[in-house]
């Protein structure tokens, strides 16, 4: 094998029960869903190939998901240990987490979760790791089969992951095979952010998001990409933002499934000839927003005080991260009309497995603390408003800050787009960059 390309051994990262290996994958059992097959193995190693001889790419690593027995025999002891807290009657969701829900997702993440079949999955798709600033950057590649795809980086967000994504890689890489034109492809790069998953934490203070755009623009560059276009929300709103604002030549276009903020500072009479209806959003999201940011303050003053838990206690963990999927999805608070119980489980195991949230979280403490403020960007923007989405800021408040090429108001959906509405987030992604094509 290629030198740039060798096989990862098994490793243990920092302590984490997750082995990581390069075992080989049998592509004839990929689900209907994912393009990846080993046609597509082959072109994306031989373009790694001819990258790394030309001098464009530093050792990239084929790697694999292999989970040792012992990670979850001790998740299922310590689930079959949880102390439930006490709840008042009657109080559903008002405190938090429900205990009723929550009772019946732990019972199903001891007695029937499947995670080898899930961990199946997601090895059926292509993953690599590389050192980028000192730090073990994983990613997920998945290249089309067509010459002339589009090169476009998905960065995920917090409390989500690369999962976020399964559902909507097929129909971009493979438009052809989903009903869609050959034109419309797009070359995948799926990042796990720094400290999320199965890539390695800073080890260093100042790892905030504008920095975690500095690292994925040197893999966009390690792998080859002269010029890409770049999707995210959540935290990936930021990272291709600033993307966007701090390597505009490399950007052919931003896609974003949120956006948020007051007003620009220095627009005279901000609210001057906005729609009413738009103002009244703003107003009731910025006011529910005032009871749903405890955690945000949490995170980003003392995480390492919250990882103590988070990092010991599944139950803890779940509780943390599924009451978001709950909040700030389009679920009419039912959060299993939007993600299934294996859904949430297979994104918390991406944390729980490798050890991850304590490192997730300072994202939140680097951020505040970065100094930096982002300018307008002239690089074509996209924005797809989702009902159910945390933030809303007025058209004229976003356009002072991006070029604003698309805007779609959003029949249904929230925070979690690729995953609650992946066909209208496939759908608005195509459209734009159709026209930069």
């Amino acid at each position: 094998m290629h030198p740039y390309l060798e096989q990862v051994p098994s490793v243990r990262e920092r302590g984490r029960p997750a082995v990581l290996t390069a075992q080989s994958r049998r592509n004839d059992r990929s689900p209907a869903w994912l393009p990846y097959n080993g046609a597509v193995k082959g072109l994306l190693l031989t373009t790694l190939l001819a990258l790394s001889a030309t001098g464009g790419i530093a050792q990239v690593t084929e790697f694999a998901i292999q989970v040792e027995d012992s990670a979850l025999a001790d998740l299922k002891e310590r689930l079959e240990r949880t102390r439930l807290p006490d709840q008042i009657p009657g109080s559903g969701w008002d405190y938090g987490a429900d205990r009723a829900y929550m009772e019946e997702l732990l019972e199903y993440w001891r007695a029937a979760y499947d995670w080898r079949k899930h961990e199946a999955q997601l090895n059926e798709l292509p993953h690599f790791k590389t050192s980028i600033d000192g730090i073990d950057m994983h990613f997920v590649h998945v290249r089309s089969k067509e010459d002339a795809a589009m090169p476009l980086v998905i960065t995920h967000g917090w409390p989500g992951s690369v999962y976020e994504f399964m559902d909507v890689i097929g129909p971009l890489t493979d438009p052809v095979g989903h009903g869609g034109s050959a034109e419309d492809a797009f070359h995948l790069v799926l990042p796990s952010m720094p400290g999320y998953g199965f890539s390695g934490p800073a080890h260093r203070r100042g790892m905030s998001v504008d920095s975690v755009a500095g690292v994925v623009a040197k893999l966009m560059d390690r792998l080859g990409y002269e010029r890409y276009a770049a999707q995210g929300g959540d935290w990936g709103s930021g990272v291709s933002s600033w993307l966007a604002r701090d390597y505009p030549d490399r950007l052919i276009g931003i896609h974003l499934n949120m956006v948020g903020g007051g007003p620009p500072a220095g627009m005279q009479d901000p609210e001057s000839g906005i729609p009413e209806w738009e103002l009244k959003r703003y107003r009731e999201r910025a006011e529910w927003w005032q009871g749903e940011n405890a955690y945000g303050n949490i995170q980003g003053s003392k995480p390492l005080t919250l990882a103590y838990g988070l990092n010991d206690s599944p139950a803890g963990l779940a509780a943390w991260v599924v009451e978001k999927f709950r909040a700030w999805s389009d679920c009419g608070g039912d959060v299993e009309s939007r993600f299934t119980k294996d859904q949430l489980l297979t994104n918390i195991m991406l944390y729980w497995l490798t050890e991850s949230m304590p490192s997730a979280v300072r994202l939140y403490y680097e951020s505040r603390r970065s100094g930096r403020r982002q300018q307008r960007s002239e690089v074509p923007t996209a924005i797809a408003v989702f009902p159910g989405e945390i933030f809303f800021s007025p058209r004229k408040w976003v356009e002072a800050r991006y070029n604003v090429a698309q805007w779609t108001e959003m029949p249904r959906g929230g925070h979690f787009a690729a995953m609650e509405e992946p066909g209208l987030y496939v759908e608005d992604v195509v459209k734009f960059f159709r026209g930069l094509r």
